[in-house]
This record gives structure tokens, C-alpha cells and sequence, in this order.
């Protein structure tokens, strides 16, 4: 048993790692949509298909990947899906146009779809409630330390090298650590860290409707959809936004954007996640609650952001670090909320669930939609004229406005889901009671 905190903290390295590398290749086409979008003449509308192409395969995937995160190993799962992400990271780099890119696009999230699911289960059967906000902002740091490194390592590559290179230097690590997921990754047995041994027992009936009948799954998944969209419209185009608006090149633009999806996003998941623990020691809905806090105390800071005049890109800076750190604090407290209200067994499909809404519905349409807006916008502000790029600048800037009016309306839900979650942790514990197996030490 001595052992035993130090195969989970291994564990969690690894999935952290995986994680990391999931974010740096999704975040490589946002950090050089220009150089893309002028030498293959691209719409912005044309970007926003780009960014999705991958989540649209990702959510139709997720669910089944789901399922067989609950039923088969987790170690092979994970070995699988990352190298094959990542052999076609580095196939995007021979892209000849919009259509063979899409496709690589497409590919990678089949591999991509396995990470969260998959790295969910594994954590709440590692770690007790107690300690679980905790350890999902640290496999979720991921994502703020892999957008940053993407940012800064890509502006940087394409800046020297062209954006080809960038894609292709991407590639090698995550085969390396596939190795080592399939040599080092312990997967222990379902319900590990449960108070409660209810072993692979679950609640009667279709393993998706169990989840679809828990109303706190139903808010958490609303607030995923909008969530994303956010983040994805924010990851593809703030480091164009940067270069039209604020008249930065393309590695200072990928500079300033790994800042605040690096820095911003660090901390707003560390400090979020040992708040949430800590506040939820003696409040039931702390968590949900809290994160309704942290995205209407967003809304404020990203208005500021937006407001700075052109060419005043550390002003824009000093508003949307707290801002965007403030959003982060949502991964700390719902999923974590997710593994309140579900038993062992069904969290890889609970999570599978959430994805699909999460990404078909957000993800998906955060850069369509966004990249839609800033064309429509850009022709108003051309009047009839050549679409210069001044007028692509002011149709962007205006479309990201969005984000802060999705921002209140998350925070609106995730208030609802804290109304109903307290009922749901109930209702899991004790059914959890009375399926509760002898625990064997």
C-alpha cells in the first residue's frame, strides 16, 4: 500500500503529458492561421472550418471511446489514440490545400477523442473526492501549458522555418510517450479510490440514460457547449486578432497568446482547483457554485480587454490575464462535479456525453460562427469597398465580442447546476450504499 501514492502521482504525470501534447497540436493551426489564410487566399469562415475540422470527429467518436473506457484497458486505449494523433500532426504539414488539411484535421481527432475520457476514469479511480479538483487541474494544466508551448514553440518555428516545419517538428513527441504509457502507466482496478466499493455495479438501466436522468448532467453539459465555444474561438483567432488589431508579427502574436492561455490558465486551474476543494469541505455546491462566480467576474475583464484601442496590445494583456483565468477555474470545478454525481463505472460514458455536446456544439461552432461574424462584420465595415485588411481587423474585433455575452450566459448555468447538484450527490451515495461490495484491502 506505501506504493500506492506513488503510482497515482506517476500516473497523473503521464496524463498530464498526454494532455499537454493534445493541446499543443490542436493549438499549432491557430497560431499560424495567417500565414495560412494569405498563402492559400482563405476566408475566415474558411479558418473557423479548419479549427473545427477536428472536433467534429472528435465528438462523434467520443461517446464509444467512452463506452470502451469503461469496459477495456485504459493503458491501451491511451498508447493507441496518441500515436495516432500524432503520425497525423505531422502529416498536416504536407498539406497541398484547405481540403487535404481538413482532412488530417479530421483524423487527428479520432486519436484525440481517447485523452479525456479515458484520463477522467483513471483519475477518480486514483484519487478520493477529497482530492479529485486537485488532480483534475493538474492533468488540466495540460491545456494551458500545451496552448502556451504551441503558441510560443509555433510562432517561433513558423516565424524561421515557415508553418509546415511546425507541424512537422510536432509529430515526434507523442510517439516517444506512447512508449512510455505502455511501459509506466498503471491502471487500477474501477471504484479504487471510492469510500464505497460498488466494484463495476452501476444503476439500472441504459448506461446513457442513467446520465441523461441526473438534471445537474444536463446543466453541466449546457455549460460545456457554451464553455467551448469561448475557448476554440478564442484559441484560433486571438493570435490573428493580435496581428490585425495590435499590429503585432507572427511570433510576438504567438508570444502574447501563450502568455495568457499559459500563465492565465495555470493559474486560474491550480488556485480553482484547491479552492473548490477546499470551499467544498463544508458546502455540497461549492464547486458548481464557484465556477459561476469565476465566469460572471469574467465578463467585466474580457469587455476591458476588448475595449483597448489598436495597437495597445499589453494593455489588452493586463485585461485578459484575469480574465482568462477566470475561465479556467471552470475545468477544476466541473469536472470534478462530474465524478459528484456519477458512480465509478459510467464515468468514462458521462464524460463521452459531456464531450460530444462540449465539442459538436461549442468547440465546433465556436470558430465556424466566429469566423463567419468577422467576415460579415469586415464586408459592413469595407461599405462596398475592397475587403482591405483593415476592414478584415474590424470585422474580428467586433466578432469577439461574443465571448464576453457566452461568458455571463455559462455563468447562468452553472449557477442552475448548483441548485440541483446538492439533490444528485445524494441520490448517488446512497444508491452507492446500497450496492456497496466488501472492500478488500
Amino acid at each position: 500500500m506505501a506504493r500506492k501514492p506513488v503510482r497515482a502521482e506517476l500516473a497523473l504525470g503521464l496524463l498530464f503529458a498526454i494532455n499537454l501534447l493534445n493541446f499543443y497540436d490542436r493549438h499549432i493551426l491557430g497560431a499560424v492561421t495567417e500565414p495560412i489564410r494569405r498563402e492559400w487566399g482563405l476566408t475566415d469562415t474558411q479558418l473557423g472550418w479548419l479549427g473545427a475540422a477536428f472536433i467534429l470527429l472528435y465528438a462523434a467518436v467520443g461517446v464509444p471511446f467512452g463506452r470502451l473506457a469503461d469496459r477495456f484497458s485504459r493503458k491501451a486505449l491511451l498508447t493507441a489514440g496518441l500515436f495516432f494523433w500524432s503520425v497525423l500532426t505531422a502529416l498536416s504539414g504536407a498539406a497541398a490545400g484547405f481540403w487535404s488539411l481538413f482532412a488530417t484535421r479530421l483524423g487527428m481527432g479520432i486519436g484525440e477523442a481517447v485523452c479525456a475520457p479515458v484520463a477522467s476514469s483513471l483519475i477518480g479511480d486514483l484519487y478520493p473526492a477529497s482530492r479529485r479538483s486537485w488532480a483534475m487541474s493538474v492533468f488540466m494544466l495540460g491545456l494551458p501549458a500545451g496552448a502556451a508551448l504551441s503558441f510560443f514553440g509555433t510562432g517561433a518555428i513558423a516565424y524561421s522555418f515557415g508553418w509546415r516545419a511546425a507541424f512537422f517538428v510536432a509529430g515526434a513527441p507523442g510517439c516517444i510517450l506512447a512508449l512510455l504509457i505502455r511501459k509506466l502507466l498503471a491502471d487500477p482496478p474501477r471504484g479504487a479510490a471510492e469510500t464505497v466499493n460498488v466494484g463495476a455495479r452501476r444503476r439500472a438501466g441504459s448506461a446513457f440514460l442513467v446520465v441523461l436522468k441526473i438534471p445537474t448532467m444536463w446543466w453541466i453539459i449546457i455549460s460545456g457547449a457554451l464553455h467551448n465555444f469561448n475557448m476554440y474561438a478564442l484559441a484560433q483567432f486571438l493570435p490573428s486578432f493580435l496581428i490585425r488589431s495590435h499590429g503585432l508579427d507572427l511570433r510576438r502574436a504567438g508570444f502574447v497568446s501563450g502568455v495568457i492561455f499559459g500563465a492565465a490558465g495555470a493559474a486560474g486551474l491550480l488556485l480553482g482547483g484547491r479552492l473548490a476543494d477546499y470551499l467544498a469541505r463544508s458546502r455540497a455546491n461549492a464547486r458548481l457554485w464557484l465556477g459561476a462566480v469565476c465566469l460572471f467576474a469574467a465578463v467585466p475583464l474580457s469587455l476591458a480587454a476588448l475595449g483597448q484601442q489598436p495597437g495597445s496590445p499589453y494593455r489588452f494583456l493586463l485585461w485578459m490575464l484575469p480574465g482568462c483565468a477566470l475561465l479556467y477555474v471552470y475545468y477544476s470545478v466541473v469536472y470534478s462535479s462530474i465524478h459528484d454525481v456519477i458512480e465509478p463505472s459510467l464515468r468514462g460514458t458521462a464524460m463521452a456525453i459531456y464531450f460530444l455536446a462540449m465539442y459538436a456544439l461549442g468547440g465546433a461552432a465556436g470558430p465556424v460562427v466566429t469566423g463567419k461574424a468577422s467576415d460579415l462584420l469586415a464586408r459592413r465595415a469595407a461599405r462596398a469597398a475592397a475587403l482591405s485588411e483593415t476592414a478584415r481587423a474590424a470585422g474580428l474585433h467586433q466578432a469577439m465580442y461574443l465571448i464576453p455575452a457566452l461568458e455571463l450566459l455559462t455563468g447562468v448555468v452553472l449557477y442552475l447546476g448548483s441548485r440541483t447538484v446538492v439533490r444528485d450527490q445524494r441520490n448517488l451515495a446512497e444508491w452507492m450504499a446500497g450496492a456497496a461490495q466488501p472492500v478488500v484491502r
